[in-house]
Formats: structure tokens, C-alpha cells, sequence
């Protein structure tokens, strides 16, 4: 009988869950349920939502492993009882983006590159719990451990939590993470794979300690190695909704959502993706270290020890449910419209910053439309715009990570808009170059599935993925209209 592992992808709207053969990669059975939106959540809600979807796959009963990808940055602070003390601020809260400026104020840019491989943003944890500090005092001084959301539910999964819910209470000392999720902090540093004390202190102006070492007052999680289990359990955990997490089961290290896409996709150096899910991201493998004090690429660690430069949007697929729900269409609809007009859509540009944007840092950034005119303004213009805008925005991103000196050979389109045939036509155009497609599938929970492998055999899998190529076909001057009318908007 195949060995079986689970891999779970906590993200920003859902949790899905896939079981799969550990030495083949093959879906067994796969299982989700859905989160609340917003930017600020309480993280039972993820709690009672992994246990749905473990339930919904069948169960854990046959699987000997089993490893959860997160949502990256997310702030998680709990008291000394274990309690969340208030509802987790997620990476697309941009309520503390003048906490950021103020962080990079205090050090300089070359300085957190040089400590952390990236600028404060908004999206950081560090600049949340300055924020924290500063707008909620009482809570702060609350605060006894700070973890991000794949941290949280591993510890949850793993039995502990608050005592009257959890057989082995909060004992906060078993916190642990990965490289990958703790490089999205601010305050680690992936070339020297250790916490920056100094940097924490920072943030939420008290000192940290690192779980099951002495120290400071507020707990981090220990960092797991990417081949490593954060532990077996020892007795049945119950689950939400009736299920349990067995003795004996393996809880790999887990890791960040980005992180656990490339595994999922198997990337390696020359290889970056462009993900389109609410919000997008352009990401790539290299074994060198990435500095860009622009801030615009994030020198993360990947989920295997090498590193993983980033560029992140908050605006990508929201651009198509904004302007598909103004016209009154869905996403295939709205393609259809989108390849009824020509590339360009006759010079009407959409800047897409909907929700503000994090890359380029304008948090308080609203989306505009130029070129308007009686030709341009009708339904299928404005539907080749939005695509073209969302895709624009990400070739801009493509760019800064090839500016660190990223090769990019391969570039692979991902994610749930990638699915529309008008964003794949349209992408080749923008980019200018041949557009690879995975086989449809839960990149991030395979990539998850692919660390418990890992963790039970040492030997992590090389999982086959098949592509189909959309060739290159392009078209510069989209792009070079999208940069003028950024620059317009900004001036």
C-alpha cells in the first residue's frame, strides 16, 4: 500500500488540503473549506477551517505525514495562557504603512538589506508589531510569543494551544517555523539563517528569545531545517469538526505560501512564476543573495535553504473581479470581451491600484483609467485594459527581480486567473516571451506535501508536473503606455 502525506495551503481565502502518494506525487484525495474575508482575522477561524478540509479529503487516518504552507507575514500574538490577544493583521493590512516608513527611517535601507534582505513594508510582520506598539499599547505589553499563521496552526495541529482547548496546553516553547515564513519578518536575516534580536526589539520595543532557548520576554518560534519534522505526535489531537490528527503522524516544517509554490512547482535556478491570485507575486530560485534597496524585490529564503527574490501586488485577479462586476460579467466573460479589442485597447490604460498597492509602496494609491475617449470607452476596451493592467503591473515586477540579476529561462504562469484563456493569450504579449503552464493544480499544498515527504523519507521528491507554452508574441508598446501612465499618476 503507497505511503501517504498530506499537504496543506492555509491561504488568504481558503484552506485546502491535499493527500497524496509520498513516492509518486499522484492526488489522492483532496479536501477545503473557506475563510472570512478581510484583513484582519481571527485565526480560529483558519483553526476550524483546516479541520474542515482535512475532513472533506477523508480524514488523516492513512497518512503518515503531513506539513502546512501559510499565508506569509501575518502577525499571530498570543498572551502567556496561549490566547490570540487580538484578531491577526494579514499581509494585505496596510494599516501599518507609516510604521514602515518610520522603521526605514530609523536605519536606512542599505541597513535592513544588509540584516534582512528587504525594506519594511507594510506587509511585514516587524512593521506590524510597531504598529501594535504604537496604536495598542495594552496589548503589546501583553504579548508573550508572536508567530505567523503556518506557525500557529502547526503548533495547533501539533496539540498545543490554550489549555481548555488543546490536549497539551500553551506551552509556548514549541513554537517553530521555517526559513522561508521567518524571512518575511524583518527581523531574520536569511544569509546568516538567524533572528535579528536588535531588529525585534525595534519593531515591538521589547526583547524576544527564541522557543526552548533562555533570553528575552516575547517567544519566537525555532526555525526548523527544511528536511525536518517540527515533531510526532505523541497521542490523538481532536480536530475541528470531529477528526483527529493521530499518534504517530509526522508534522513537517511546513513553510511560507510563496515558498511552498516553487517547491510545488519544482523550480530551480533560470525558472521565476507569475502568480495571479487576488493579489500576484513573481518569484524565483537562485542560490545568491538578492539586495535591492529599492525595496521592490524581497530577498526571502525559499523552502529548501537557497533563496527566493519576490516581488509582491496587492492587486492581480481583484482587478478582474472589480471590473468584471462593474461590466456585469465573470472572468470568462470578461476574457471574451478582453480579445475583442486590440493589443494596446487603442491607448486606454488602466493603473490597477484598487486596494492601494504594495509594489511600488503606495499604500494609499487608488486605481485610475487614461486614454479615455468616445472609441475606447465601451465594454471590450475596458476589459482588455484590466487585463492588460494587471499583467503590466506584474512585468514591471518580472523586471525589478531580473534587475538583481535573476536569469529568467523559464517563466511559468500560475494561479487561478492564469486559467482564462484571454490572460494567457494577453501575457505573452505583455512579457514578450513564451508563457509556460503547469497542469492546473494546488502548487502551494503540494509543495507542503512535498516537505512531509520529505520529512518522512529524507529524501525530498521529484514529482513530475507536465506544461503547455503560449509563444512569445510581443508587444512593448503595451507596457511602455502602462509605465507612462504610472508615472502620470504619481507626479
Amino acid at each position: 500500500m503507497a505511503e501517504l502525506v498530506a499537504g496543506v495551503d492555509s491561504s488568504t481565502q481558503s484552506c485546502k488540503v491535499t493527500i497524496r502518494d509520498a513516492a509518486t506525487g499522484d492526488v489522492v484525495r483532496e479536501g477545503r473549506a473557506s475563510h472570512p474575508d478581510g484583513t484582519s482575522v481571527d485565526p480560529r477561524h483558519w483553526w476550524d477551517a483546516l479541520g474542515t478540509a482535512i475532513a472533506d479529503a477523508g480524514g488523516l487516518d492513512d497518512v503518515a505525514a503531513i506539513a502546512v504552507a501559510g499565508q506569509q507575514h501575518g502577525m499571530v500574538v498570543l498572551d502567556a495562557d496561549g490566547v490570540v490577544i487580538r484578531d491577526a493583521l494579514l499581509w494585505n493590512d496596510v494599516r501599518s504603512a507609516d510604521a514602515a516608513a518610520q522603521m526605514v527611517e530609523e536605519l536606512g535601507r542599505e541597513a535592513w538589506v544588509t540584516r534582512t534582505g528587504l525594506v519594511p513594508v507594510a506587509s511585514f510582520t516587524g512593521t506590524k508589531l510597531r504598529w501594535l506598539r504604537d496604536a495598542e499599547p495594552n496589548n503589546a505589553r501583553r504579548v508573550a510569543a508572536v508567530a505567523l499563521p503556518h506557525d500557529w496552526l502547526s503548533w495547533r495541529l501539533r496539540g498545543y494551544g490554550p489549555a481548555d482547548e488543546s490536549p497539551l496546553g500553551p506551552d509556548l516553547d514549541a513554537l517553530a517555523t521555517d526559513g522561508s515564513d521567518a524571512s518575511g519578518t524583518a527581523y531574520w536575516d536569511p544569509a546568516r539563517t538567524a533572528y535579528d534580536p536588535e531588529l525585534f526589539e525595534l519593531a515591538l520595543g521589547r526583547s524576544m528569545r527564541v522557543a526552548g532557548e533562555s533570553g528575552g520576554d516575547v517567544v519566537v518560534p525555532r526555525v526548523v531545517e527544511a528536511d525536518q519534522a517540527m515533531g510526532t505526535l505523541d497521542t490523538d489531537v481532536p480536530l475541528p469538526g470531529g477528526g483527529v490528527a493521530h499518534g504517530g503522524l509526522v508534522v513537517g516544517a511546513g513553510t511560507g505560501d510563496n515558498a511552498g509554490a516553487a517547491l510545488g512547482l519544482g523550480l530551480g535556478p533560470g525558472d521565476v512564476a507569475v502568480s495571479l491570485g487576488t493579489s500576484g507575486t513573481v518569484f524565483g530560485v537562485t542560490d545568491t543573495a538578492v539586495a535591492d534597496p529599492s525595496g521592490t524585490v524581497a530577498g526571502f529564503a525559499d523552502a529548501t535553504g537557497a533563496r527566493l527574490p519576490i516581488v509582491t501586488t496587492l492587486n492581480a485577479a481583484r482587478v478582474l473581479e472589480v471590473i468584471g462586476g462593474l461590466l456585469g460579467v465573470d472572468h470568462g466573460e470578461l476574457g471574451d470581451l478582453a480579445l475583442a479589442a486590440p493589443a494596446g485597447a487603442d491607448g486606454l490604460v488602466l493603473v490597477p491600484y484598487f486596494v492601494g498597492e504594495r509594489t511600488p509602496n503606495r499604500p494609499d494609491a487608488t486605481a485610475s483609467l487614461l486614454g479615455m475617449t468616445p472609441a475606447t470607452t465601451d465594454r471590450q476596451h475596458l476589459a482588455r485594459a484590466a487585463v492588460e493592467g494587471m499583467l503590466c503591473a506584474l512585468a514591471d515586477g518580472l523586471a525589478a527581480v531580473e534587475a538583481t540579476g535573476v536569469t529568467v529561462e523559464r517563466l511559468l504562469l500560475i494561479g487561478g486567473a492564469a486559467r482564462n484563456e484571454a490572460v494567457r493569450t494577453i501575457a505573452a504579449q505583455v512579457f514578450g516571451r513564451d508563457v509556460h503552464l503547469p497542469e492546473p493544480g494546488e502548487y502551494v499544498a503540494a509543495g507542503a506535501a512535498k516537505q512531509a515527504a520529505w520529512a518522512l523519507s529524507g529524501t525530498l521528491p521529484s514529482w513530475t508536473l507536465d506544461t503547455t507554452t503560449v509563444a512569445a508574441d510581443p508587444h512593448p508598446e503595451v507596457l511602455e503606455r502602462y509605465r507612462t501612465a504610472v508615472d502620470r499618476q504619481s507626479s
